[in-house]
């Protein structure tokens, strides 16, 4: 099986690493194209894999095509390509808000197609990728999927009508956690702490608490209980989060978050 990467960004490179630790692929199998050389060239020390700066090259030769690139780049590069894919490619878009049907048209035919929604925790090993496929990708065909995103986190098969939400919910959430990391960590400076201890201590208790709701099985708020102790600290600051408004502030970002990528 030969794995092709049009797009060399950080998202491609976490998709690589991710293949080759978990013995999907050998290196010698992949195959990334960029137009982008330098980086070529250090994607190819770091992963040894093959590298061009033809896209047609990569296309041909891969029996799964994954367009590593942005919405704005994404139908370029497919009418660049569309005319070397064969029929039997696997072809997988990462591009946020751009739905099967669009990608599809874009090829000019039916294709085996697959959209993603991955995020930036695939970085360190801990994404999040939601996955919906056209009618045309075989049930073995999903499975492999699934292996090669699940290689760098967990993933999951969704109905597209829920790719939107995908986005929002985990897609773009990381950038809500960071300033929510960010923000305890800036308050706990004030509480006297030096700040490189104040970044560890907030981010391991975000680490910690994820952690908790996905191997525990236990509903988010009666973990919260469980933390709150009658007349504690804990029940103060949940107090003070709810006159703030924490709750609806998030509610309404993801709401707009979905909308945006509705109309991408």
């Amino acid at each position: 099986m030969k794995i092709g990467f049009i797009g060399n960004g950080n998202m491609g490179g976490a998709i690589i690493g991710g293949i080759i630790k978990n013995g999907i692929a050998a290196p010698e199998s992949i195959y990334v194209s960029d137009v982008n050389e330098e980086g070529l060239k250090k994607t190819h020390e770091k992963y040894g894999v093959n590298t061009s700066l033809d896209n047609k090259y990569v296309a041909k030769t891969a029996d799964i095509l994954i367009l590593s690139v942005k919405p704005g780049v994404i139908y370029k590069v497919i009418d660049e390509i569309k005319g070397e894919v064969n029929e039997s490619t696997l072809i997988i878009s990462i591009a946020a808000g751009q739905s099967l049907e669009k990608l599809s048209a874009a090829f000019g035919r039916e294709v085996k197609l697959v959209r993603v929604m991955p995020n930036t925790p695939a970085l360190v090993g801990e994404g999040m990728s939601g996955i919906t496929p056209n009618d045309r990708v075989l049930p073995e065909e999903k499975q492999t999927v699934l292996e090669i995103f699940a290689s760098f986190g967990r993933a999951e098969l969704v109905s597209e009508q829920l790719m939107d939400t995908v986005t929002a919910v985990s897609g773009s959430s990381p950038a809500y956690v960071f300033m929510l990391i960010e923000a305890m960590a800036d308050a706990a400076v004030m509480g006297a702490m030096p700040r490189d201890k104040a970044y560890t201590f907030a981010a391991q208790a975000v680490l910690g608490s994820a952690k908790m709701v996905l191997e525990t099985g236990k509903h988010p708020a009666e973990l919260k209980d469980m933390v709150c102790s009658p007349g504690g600290t804990t029940i103060d600051a949940v107090a003070a989060l709810e006159e703030g408004g924490m709750r609806s502030a998030v509610i309404k970002a993801m709401q707009v978050c979905i909308e945006k990528s509705k109309n991408m």
